[in-house]
């Protein structure tokens, strides 16, 4: 991957993986510095990149993992602050239908919240989740219908809180 392809795989995506990851784990910062950190470990390996079959796949998880190693440390330090109470500059508020999604996901395990992010934001098929999450596809299967049924326990009966965010 020469650096105009990188440049453009890098425009096209970087938004999106960091939409997808902020899912994941919560915070929009940690979610962007995740990626973009991702990002410069790609820049550093883009000839195995470019030999990869989603290289999009290998910066996301690559970030998703970035950011467990780093609130790992910070749950063990203790020293450091945590972003997520930091007075957050002006902005226009969320969808509140955004902030109720996010806020289930919370509630539901990291394993589940991730295969839930992969296949209704991401779009990715189970056999893709198992295969960027080292998971059996039927643990997969289990995670998204435990993960599902987790979320639609938090919402009024009759609604789907997923479908707002299919394929975002």
């Amino acid at each position: 991957m020469d650096e105009a392809e990188f440049d453009d795989f890098y425009e096209s995506s970087f938004r999106r993986i960091t939409g997808q990851v902020y899912v994941m784990i919560g915070n929009w910062d940690e979610a962007a510095d995740c990626v973009q950190e991702a990002f410069v470990r790609a820049w550093q390996h883009r000839a195995r990149l470019s030999r990869e079959s989603s290289p999009e796949a290998w910066v996301r998880t690559t970030a998703h993992r970035l950011a467990i190693s780093r609130w790992r440390r910070m749950v063990r330090s203790r020293r450091e602050p945590d972003r997520a109470h930091e007075r957050p500059a002006a902005a226009n508020g969320p969808n509140p239908d955004h902030v109720a999604i996010v806020a289930a996901l919370r509630q539901v395990t990291d394993a589940q919240r991730r295969a839930l992010v992969l296949h209704y934001v991401c779009d990715l098929p189970i056999a893709a989740i198992a295969a960027e999450t080292g998971a059996a596809e039927g643990t997969v299967k289990a995670q998204l219908s435990r993960g599902r049924a987790a979320l639609l326990a938090q919402f009024r009966p009759g609604s789907d809180p997923l479908e707002g965010v299919r394929h975002a």
